[in-house]
This record gives structure tokens, C-alpha cells and sequence, in this order.
């Protein structure tokens, strides 16, 4: 295997390195997830002989995936009938629910091609179609209806880039939900918070068993 790994190379390296397993606060949905963080990253650098490849995010239920999962199976209102994008969307946790709550197509969004790969894979496992598309689409307007962004806003750059998109589309009436359990850059002056869980997570990436995680609305 090598850095320019084929999809069916991918599928069988995320089959070979994950369980798929319910997901702690969506248990409605069964994702591919890594049981040994630290392992996972260390194998996924040693099998494609590339330092530096990305961390494998796709390989885990992160906090603010969650609670945005957790809210649209709840709140099925929001994306029923509606064209939605998860943005870096990782495993297709937040896609899977959207399109269980009853969407009409969801894309899902993200630069690395393993998370391209997973998002595939787990969409099959949940039995739903997702459209899995590996590219940055900051800056694009594809006239989705709804966009949804989890764990996005750990760097600085990173979230101001991410929200002064996201903030274009607002204003030209999408609905803007961002899951978020925290993180340093999150810019809540611009956020309307509408709920808030008590998440189980992975105690290796998150230092924590349990993260308070809340679901927030970015207004116009």
C-alpha cells in the first residue's frame, strides 16, 4: 500500500483496522471505528510509509458529530425534504443521520480519501445513500438548504475560514448548525446555542469520558 492507495485498498485497510459499532449517543447508527487511537494512527503511518498522512478523524464518533447526529434524529424537522451538506464530515455520522431523518440527498464533504472511503462505507452499512465527495468546498454554494459542520473550529485559521463561509450562506437563507463540544476557536458571539448533550467519547482523544457538546445555530 502506498500514499496514492486505491479506493478498494482503503476499504480494506478501514475493514481490517475498525469494528463497526453503534455510536454512543446515535445508537440508531453503527459506524467503523477504531478501538485503539493511538494504534490507529501509527498503523496508518507505517502502512502507507507516509509521516505526516493525516490523522485517521474518520475512525471516530468525535463529540460534536454526535450531538448534531443525535439532533437531527430528534429534531427530524430540520433536514426533512432538504438538501444538506456535512462539511469535513469524517465517518458520514452527521450524513447518515440526515438522511435517516428523511433528507432528500446529502453530500457529504472532506479532504482526506480515507475519510472519502469510510464515508462510503458506513453510508452502506446504514443503509442509506450518501454522496461521499473528496474536496475542500469552502467558498462554493451548491444551494444546499441545510449545511451542518461538527468539530470544526480546533484552529484558528481553520474556523475563520469555515464560519465566514458559512456566515455567506446563512445570509442567503440556508439553516447553519455546527456541533461543538468546546473547542478554542469556536466564535459563540456569532452562535446561538439550541442544545446541549452529555456525550461519551474516546478518552485518548478527547481526555475526557464524557464531554458536555452543544448544537449551535449560526445567525444571520
Amino acid at each position: 500500500m502506498n500514499a496514492l492507495a486505491s479506493e478498494p485498498d482503503r476499504a480494506a485497510f478501514i475493514r481490517a483496522h475498525t469494528r463497526l459499532l453503534p455510536v454512543p449517543y446515535a445508537p440508531e447508527i453503527a459506524l467503523h471505528v477504531a478501538e485503539e487511537a493511538t494504534e490507529l494512527w501509527q498503523k496508518t503511518e507505517d502502512e502507507l510509509a507516509v509521516i505526516g498522512l493525516p490523522p485517521p478523524f474518520w475512525a471516530f464518533a468525535w463529540a460534536g458529530g454526535q450531538a448534531l447526529a443525535r439532533y437531527l434524529l430528534d429534531h427530524r424537522e430540520i433536514v426533512a425534504g432538504r438538501r444538506m451538506l456535512d462539511f469535513a464530515s469524517g465517518s458520514g455520522l452527521v450524513a447518515i443521520a440526515a438522511m435517516k431523518a428523511g433528507a432528500a440527498s446529502v453530500e457529504a464533504c472532506d479532504i482526506d480519501a480515507f475519510a472519502a472511503t469510510a464515508i462510503g462505507l458506513n453510508a452502506q452499512a446504514n443503509g442509506v445513500a450518501v454522496a461521499a465527495r473528496l474536496e475542500d468546498l469552502i467558498g462554493h454554494d451548491e444551494g444546499w438548504e441545510v449545511i451542518c459542520a461538527g468539530d470544526v473550529c480546533y484552529e484558528r485559521a481553520m474556523a475563520e475560514a469555515v464560519i465566514g463561509w458559512l456566515g455567506a450562506l446563512v445570509q442567503r437563507g440556508a439553516t447553519v448548525l455546527i456541533g461543538d463540544p468546546g473547542r478554542s476557536y469556536l466564535p459563540k458571539d456569532r452562535l446561538e446555542s439550541i442544545a446541549s448533550y452529555e456525550v461519551p467519547v474516546t478518552r485518548a482523544l478527547e481526555d475526557a469520558e464524557i464531554k458536555r457538546s452543544s448544537v449551535w445555530r449560526l445567525k444571520s
